[in-house]
């Protein structure tokens, strides 16, 4: 089917797209208010779906195996970088729910395993993939409140919502064409939920540029030396951080 291709090309895209957000990490040597979970639900997404694809649970379906492994791959680089550079409670966090989701893989290989009916088997982890890649679209979402709440998308990375579009309509269609509701059903909620992001994306882009005309940040040695500031520019950046509250 044509339209496989280019939904694993942009499935690719959304796995790479996190690359600048951690570049940011990297270099700050801080996880700041990023949030590792969506991460830790795309994991466990693409070795259910990797799983799926695998002949010992669809009959052609391969595809889905290489490019859910690929992303496998690249969510545990993201969740090791993640760990790093977290503070402790997030380490412990992350770790945690990094040992629970290859527990939780284990199980559902081993449990499918023990089918012997192969189309209930086949029904079963087609729930499971679709449960789990609806899950891991709508995880950067989880960041919503955040966005709200400071009218900022600087932790809501535009480019992770861009590719989940891309991904999701493409494969969208493919699962529509192959009669693949396992694939089409999730994916056309995928669609629905990136669509709802880059909405607020755009809204809450705007609204924070506007925002940025005034002086959120003061430093600590301005703090410290607050007589050596004019009154006049010391009540400026007072009314500018009561107004972006």
């Amino acid at each position: 089917m044509q339209l496989e291709s280019p939904g694993n090309i942009f499935a690719l895209g959304l796995f790479v797209s996190p690359a600048p957000t951690f570049r940011r990490i990297i270099r700050n040597k801080s996880t700041e208010q990023f949030s590792g979970l969506p991460y830790i639900y795309a994991l466990l997404n693409c070795l259910i779906c990797a799983w799926y694809g695998s002949p010992l649970i669809s009959s052609d379906n391969l595809s889905v195996t290489t490019v859910n492994s690929a992303g496998a791959v690249f969510q545990i680089v993201y969740i090791i970088l993640f760990i790093l550079y977290a503070e402790k409670t997030k380490k412990v966090r992350m770790v945690g729910l990094l040992l629970a989701v290859f527990s939780l893989f284990a199980i559902i290989v081993l449990g499918s395993l023990l089918i012997v009916d192969l189309e209930v088997r086949h029904v079963t982890i087609g729930f499971l993939s679709s449960a789990s890649l609806i899950s891991m679209l709508a995880s950067p979402l989880f960041i919503i409140n955040l966005v709200i709440r400071t009218r900022s998308v600087e932790f809501m990375p535009y480019y992770l919502s861009l590719s989940t579009f891309l991904m999701s309509t493409s494969f969208l269609l493919y699962g529509i064409f192959s009669f693949d509701p396992f694939i089409y059903v999730p994916n056309g909620i995928g669609t629905v939920l990136a669509i709802i992001q880059l909405v607020l994306f755009s809204y809450y882009k705007n609204a924070s540029r506007e925002n940025s005309r005034v002086p959120l940040l003061v430093s600590h040695d301005m703090m410290y030396d607050k007589g050596n500031v004019n009154s006049h520019t010391w009540t400026v950046i007072e009314e500018g951080r009561v107004s972006s509250s």
